[in-house]
């Protein structure tokens, strides 16, 4: 699992560089989401790494409703 954590704003960047970090699911500065360690999700953060912060968690996180 992965934390993924915008550290930089997306004003002056192309669109889709905007748009891999509205698809990743962040959308303010500070805001943090959890993410499974595929390819994907590995390309993505990839394109946009300036833009943001990784942290590799080691024990699957149980989302509560």
């Amino acid at each position: 699992m992965l934390k993924i954590t915008l550290n930089k704003s997306v004003i002056g960047y192309n669109k889709r560089q905007r748009a891999t970090v509205k698809a990743l699911g962040l959308g303010k500065i500070g805001s943090s989401v959890v993410h499974a360690d595929n390819d994907c999700v590995k390309g993505m953060i990839t394109k946009v790494r300036h833009l943001l912060e990784v942290e590799e968690l080691a024990d699957p996180v149980e989302v509560k409703e």
